[in-house]
């Protein structure tokens, strides 16, 4: 990093997680002045190395920053992280402008970005479409919600470590869109382990079927990389299991909302729920085809 740079220029970036980690990085290869923290340590090497410092503790990167971009896996982290409902969340916040790429409900999005606003604070949801594969490689895709001026600052900052990001309207239209996007994906990748399921016991040969799948019309990055680990009984995770569950749930809380018929997304929810159960949490959503196998009495 060029230590001309002033501090206060510098972007925080919090959570270094299987996300955050490849985005922090490329965000400064870029040329982004960056300075990282993580909850837990050993996750900062590859981005020390990408050219960011390290916060010595969670107050010193938001002296440091007044636009911090956030990747936190869960409404607790972000709460424990910026203080909230304790006296930590005004000094930390006010004049500070948080961009949230993480996926949390519509709802408490909304009040998150109300509570910003009262202590001085501004907020940005951009949550991010793509796994660790598209985050390595830069092609994420960021749907942004917010004050058109901070929306503006986000893409910006954004466009880097994104293929593409899209102007969502303001707060929380952001996440309603990755819902809709994550309900299609989930739908999808079900049906591709359905498919290698019904292979398996037909005894198709995997291996043909992924080069076969893979020059029909339906083929697309996502369904390529998943056909592939199918394959091969890779269950290394690029979306874990667990999370894709806490997606599918976020997607039932907001479709029932709108009142919209989700047969499919419900036959989902169980699949995944099963996985879960038979201890395939922590490997990719692929892995729910634990659940199939579980489904036809066998063992998984």
């Amino acid at each position: 990093m060029n230590e001309d740079v002033s501090p206060r220029s510098r972007i925080g970036f919090l959570g270094l997680g299987l996300m955050g980690q490849p985005m922090a990085a490329n965000l400064s290869l870029s040329g982004t002045p960056l300075m990282v923290w993580n909850r837990t340590s050993g996750k900062t090497e590859r981005i020390v190395e990408a050219g960011a410092t390290v916060a010595i503790d969670i107050d010193a990167i938001f002296d440091a920053c007044e636009t911090l971009v956030m990747m936190l896996a869960t409404p607790a982290a972000i709460d424990e992280v910026l203080g909230r409902g304790g006296p930590q969340f005004k000094q930390r916040l006010q004049g500070r402008l948080i961009i949230n790429t993480g996926t949390a409900s519509p709802e408490y999005s909304s009040a998150l970005a109300a509570d910003i606003r009262a202590v001085g604070g501004r907020y940005v949801e951009a949550p991010v479409s793509g796994s660790r594969k598209p985050a390595e490689e830069r092609q994420l895709v960021a749907m942004v919600a917010g004050d058109p001026a901070d929306v503006a600052v986000a893409r910006r900052l954004l466009g880097p470590i994104c293929r593409e990001t899209f102007d969502c309207g303001p707060v929380p239209g952001g996440l309603r869109m990755k819902l809709a996007v994550n309900l299609f994906m989930i739908v999808m990748v079900t049906g591709l382990v359905e498919t290698f399921h019904f292979a398996e016991r037909a005894n198709i040969d995997a291996n043909a079927l992924r080069d076969v799948l893979a020059v029909t019309p339906m083929a697309n990055p996502v369904s390529q990389v998943k056909a592939a680990k199918l394959a091969a009984q890779d269950w290394a995770p690029q979306a874990a299991l667990a999370d894709v569950l806490k997606n599918v749930d976020l997607i039932l809380d907001e479709t029932g909302a709108a009142s919209a018929a989700t047969p499919l997304i419900e036959t989902c929810r169980r699949l995944y729920g099963q996985a879960v159960a038979l201890d395939r949490g922590t490997f990719d959503m692929v892995a729910v085809q634990a659940a199939y196998t579980h489904l036809t009495g066998t063992r998984p």
